[in-house]
């Protein structure tokens, strides 16, 4: 099974490089974004079936491992099949 996260900052927490990139986004005459932010995405393969335990150990992971939950948030999509 494959297992997408993404991983975001918080709403609330400054986000230098989403500024960056929105001031360059207007600098270079791009559309003018707003509200740009940056994250991290971290994809894995699991040999396991989606269970409500298996979740349960995904969040853990999440919260404990691939975040930083002062700072960010995180969600999920499962895949149970590989591509």
């Amino acid at each position: 099974m494959k297992v997408i996260v993404y991983i975001t900052p918080k709403k609330n927490v400054l986000d230098p490089q989403g500024g960056a990139i929105e001031h360059a986004m207007d600098a270079l005459g791009y559309c003018r974004g707003k509200e740009v932010r940056v994250g991290k995405v971290v994809e894995f393969t699991v040999e396991a079936e989606d269970s409500e335990a298996f979740r349960e150990s995904l969040d853990k992971i999440c919260h404990e491992l691939l975040s930083n939950p002062v700072i960010e948030d995180y969600r999920y999509e499962v895949a149970t099949e590989v591509q």
